[in-house]
């Protein structure tokens, strides 16, 4: 469980492919604090980690995985945000995030706002996911407030201090994201449709 609050950065060092699998190394300021066995959530995607070497961490990705998020477009030198599971009894500053993608989506307008940013996503509305305006959603694994509400769309706004802390600073038109929808409203929306 997450709350999709980004802890730091890091940076992709190696991917391997070994049969449907793909093992990712990451150099990350928070290796020394992981263990083996343990989850971290990587642009949203929760990844176990299967190895460590010094400021290197290596997590594997199985194909169910790599078919539902934006993993196999992931690239040495790549940016990715980190964040390990949340603490029973700390403080949930973001939302309950599980860390389970439930589809990407594309970047299709990025603004920026005298101060602040401004992004719309676009994504497949044939697998039923919603957003709600002032709603949850987590792009990347950033919990975030749904500012505008369409179909298939959505757009959020991004503090200062989000944009230089996350790889949002790195999102252009057509950039794939991870998108986990709120769990609450998946659960509300599939009630709803079994009526």
């Amino acid at each position: 469980m997450f709350t999709g609050i980004i802890e730091t950065l890091g940076i992709i060092q190696e991917i391997k492919k070994e049969k449907d699998n793909i093992h990712i190394t990451i150099d990350s300021s928070i290796t020394s604090e992981l263990k083996i066995d343990q989850s971290v959530a990587h642009n949203g995607i929760c990844l176990t980690v299967v190895a460590l070497k010094d400021t290197l961490y290596t997590v594997t990705a199985i194909d169910e995985t790599i078919k539902k998020t934006n993993l196999s477009s992931w690239k040495t030198g790549d940016s990715v945000n980190l964040e390990r599971a949340m603490k029973l009894g700390d403080r949930l500053d973001g939302h309950i995030v599980q860390g389970h993608v439930d589809q990407t989506g594309t970047c299709i307008a990025t603004e920026e706002t005298n101060g602040s940013w401004s992004y719309t996503f676009e994504y497949d509305e044939k697998l039923n996911n919603i957003t709600i305006e002032k709603g949850s959603i987590t792009v990347n694994g950033v919990s975030l407030t749904v500012v505008n509400s369409k179909k298939n769309q959505f757009s959020v706004a991004i503090i200062p201090y989000t944009h230089e802390h996350t790889n949002f600073k790195s999102f252009e038109l057509g950039t794939k994201i991870n998108l986990e929808f709120d769990v609450i409203g998946k659960y509300v929306s599939r009630l709803y449709a079994n009526k």
